[in-house]
């Protein structure tokens, strides 16, 4: 009687471990799981000091919410430098376009002189070889010829410098209206809005701080997506697929359920990603099962996520879908 006893509790014991393993093997578990989000470091643009800080450490925020503003004294003033700059680049470029108008008019009238003289050196030239003129006249041909052709070249030269000098200009307008764009951009960079919705994280930020431009100041946790990303041991993933149903149970939500779907299994394992990664290629190597990352796309819920809350992960693997 003792006997059978023994025997029906030992396989009792069998029958629960094989039910356990079957179970383990179509609902496989993690509790090394944990909440992720989308992360947006805040940072300003422009260096300077921060004039005011108008949110606080956790605060929940909306996409184009003023986050912080810079002092913005300077970049007003390089504002006004910048837009005298250009309006004196313009000026230059009109001035020099009016000499530009009297010197065409300078070419034209000297064109017109040349032409004449010209005209009429070849045809004193033509009577004095019949015999027609004196020398004297033909001489006097020959100079205001050569007085007009030199009034025409100096006045083609005096053209084409001031020609040069408005190209020259322009592009000191361009390179200015640059300058202006740049400095209207600063200005406006001075005031730090978000990017998203979601919540203030890691804020010690306060009015008077100096800030350089592109240094992370705080952080955003983004309100829009939610996953948890789970790492189980590889002797669960043979039959981890993306798409198969997930049931997910945070620690700080006791009795609170959620739900999501396998998006996606990780190429690497933890460890091969890690600062110190083993080097399996030592004399004392001892195998060790690794984790591998599996994100889980959490469905749509109003409880109060937190990034980095542990959870526990279990996929249903008995609905299988093709991995992509």
């Amino acid at each position: 009687m003792k006997a059978l006893a023994v025997a029906a509790m030992l396989t009792a014991i069998g029958a629960g471990l094989f039910l356990f393993w079957r179970h383990e093997e179509r609902y496989p578990s993690t509790n090394d799981a944990y909440v992720s989000a989308n992360i947006i470091n805040v940072a300003a643009q422009v260096t300077g000091q921060v004039a005011e800080v108008p949110i606080t450490e956790n605060q929940p925020i909306k996409a184009g919410d003023l986050l912080f503003a810079i002092d913005e004294t300077q970049f007003k003033a390089s504002v006004d430098q910048a837009r005298a700059d250009l309006d004196s680049a313009i000026q230059q470029v009109q001035t020099i376009s009016t000499q530009i108008s009297a010197a065409e008019a300078a070419v034209n009238s000297a064109q017109s002189a040349f032409d004449t003289a010209k005209s009429n050196f070849e045809r004193n030239k033509a009577l004095y070889s019949d015999g027609d003129v004196a020398q004297v006249t033909l001489d006097q041909a020959t100079t205001e010829f050569a007085q007009a052709s030199a009034r025409l070249t100096a006045s083609q030269a005096a053209l084409l410098a001031l020609q040069s000098s408005v190209a020259a200009k322009q592009d000191n307008v361009l390179s200015a209206r640059a300058q202006l764009e740049i400095a209207k951009a600063d200005l406006d960079w001075t005031k730090v809005y978000a990017a998203a919705d979601g919540w203030i994280a890691n804020l010690t930020l306060r009015p008077g701080s100096a800030v350089a431009a592109n240094a992370p100041q705080f952080s955003i946790v983004e309100a829009s997506d939610w996953w948890v990303d789970a790492n189980f041991k590889e002797t669960a993933l043979p039959r981890i697929r993306p798409g198969q149903p997930v049931t997910v149970q945070i620690d700080m939500l006791p009795g609170v359920t959620l739900t999501g779907k396998v998006a996606s299994i990780g190429r690497g394992s933890g460890d091969t990603f890690s600062l110190l990664p083993s080097e399996n290629a030592s004399g004392n190597w001892v195998k060790v099962t690794r984790r591998f990352a599996v994100r889980v796309e959490l469905d749509p819920t109003d409880v109060p996520l937190r990034v980095g809350g542990s959870s526990k992960v279990t996929v249903d693997t008995t609905v299988d879908q093709a991995e992509k």
